[in-house]
């Protein structure tokens, strides 16, 4: 709701309830009861993967493990593993930091078509990763307990990334897993009070596309890609 509909809307209630508008001494209540806050509470980083790990069962989802230096070896199987020829993947710093600026070059090196997502080439970025064969990027966030990777979508992180390509690749840095979407959405509201630049497209990335009709057949890939895997890197 835009902040010109949501003076329209609360001045069109206050109207009928014949009254005018309050716009001081409200106070936000404090709920009694939290049991959202008591979820996987107090649960080491160990082992919210391990809880990570198990719930990608549930989501028919990859997962492997790996470190910095082992990363490149894996993300390399895991694209073999695809038979990927076309990869697109987000323009994030972190590339930088992990080692795959000299990856993606190998990968081109070798014959691939690679595609960082670039905001000057405009539509041509989507144009890409609707025929690429997988899709790469890091996750900001990730909840252990869905399974569900947080992705700030922006100029260097498109959304198609994650949605168009036939399979998808989630790099997940230890340090960003937490509990469930409580943690989440804190730390985002936390972000955005703090004028940190949040972006205005967030997307939380559970697994690969499922969809099921009236009779409960699970149909995956329908809505985006077929295959998904995460790679949890130590941090």
């Amino acid at each position: 709701m835009t902040i010109m509909n949501r003076e329209a809307f609360l001045e069109h209630v206050t109207a009928n309830l014949h009254r005018p508008r309050r716009t001081n001494g409200v106070e936000r209540p404090q709920w009694s009861i939290r049991p959202q806050d008591e979820v996987l509470k107090g649960l080491s980083k160990d082992e919210l993967v391990d809880v990570l790990e198990e719930h990608c069962k549930v989501i028919h989802t990859n997962f492997k493990r790996t470190d910095r230096d082992g990363l490149a070896a894996i993300l390399k199987e895991t694209i073999e593993g695809y038979k990927a020829k076309a990869i697109v993947a987000s323009s994030d710093s972190r590339n930088e930091d992990y080692g795959l600026h000299d990856f993606y070059q190998k990968l081109k090196d070798d014959g691939n078509e690679v595609h960082l997502w670039d905001e000057t080439n405009g539509k041509e970025n989507q144009a890409f990763a609707e025929r690429a064969d997988v899709g790469i990027t890091f996750s900001d966030i990730t909840l252990a307990e869905s399974g569900t990777v947080t992705l700030f979508n922006n100029k260097y992180n498109g959304r198609s990334i994650s949605l168009m390509p036939r399979t998808y690749i989630a790099i997940i840095p230890k340090s960003t897993i937490v509990p469930r979407m409580t943690q989440a959405t804190k730390q985002i509201h936390e972000a955005n009070q703090a004028g940190d630049g949040v972006a205005s497209c967030i997307s939380f990335v559970t697994g690969p596309s499922n969809s099921a009709d009236i009779e409960m057949n699970l149909i995956v890939g329908v809505h985006g890609p077929v295959d998904v895997t995460y790679i949890m890197v130590e941090d």
